[in-house]
């Protein structure tokens, strides 16, 4: 279902660092996160999220997540922001 979102979502934010700020700005409506991800990478978003009351997600792939953000390689997060 979360990688239909991501598909249909008209705007998103690939990538820890990017996710983060966009959260920080609230400029965030949901966040998806893979579960295959490494916890360091996704525990700055998680802190984030929670922290702005952003909801979470999760998929259970990277590449499927990449490849639902027409990237060639796996997403670990990313963020709808529109």
């Amino acid at each position: 279902m979360s990688y239909e979102k991501v598909e249909q979502a008209k705007k998103t934010i690939i990538g820890t660092k990017q996710t983060v700020k966009a959260i920080r700005a609230g400029n965030v409506i949901e966040v998806i996160i893979a579960k295959d991800a490494e916890g360091r990478v996704v525990t700055p978003v998680l802190e984030a999220a929670e922290s702005h009351g952003v909801p979470v997600n999760y998929v259970e792939s990277r590449e499927k997540l990449g490849n639902a953000c027409g990237i060639q390689v796996g997403a670990a997060v990313v963020a709808i922001t529109g």
